[in-house]
């Protein structure tokens, strides 16, 4: 049975992957292999979502880290930190 989710990008996110899509995954990722999952795909997505970006995640609007499981339904929110001045 697979799992389908929101996704959402913010901010300079936004600008290169665009505000949103649905995906379908396999059920039991966490955010951290949706994350691989995203940047195998290359492209625009591999070099936004890279390792060595510093980005939060949110899941379901709860800021949330990496090892959290993705459930059915979920909305993920992908965004660079922000700093206020």
């Amino acid at each position: 049975m697979a799992t389908t989710i929101t996704l959402r990008y913010f901010a300079s996110l936004r600008e290169a992957l665009g505000p949103s899509e649905t995906l379908t995954l396999t059920p039991g990722l966490t955010l951290g292999e949706l994350r691989d999952q995203l940047i195998a795909r290359g492209g625009r997505h591999a070099q936004a979502l890279a390792r060595g970006r510093a980005l939060r995640c949110a899941l379901n609007q709860v800021m949330a880290d990496e090892t959290a499981p993705v459930p059915d339904g979920a909305e993920v929110a992908f965004f660079p930190p922000v700093t206020g001045g």
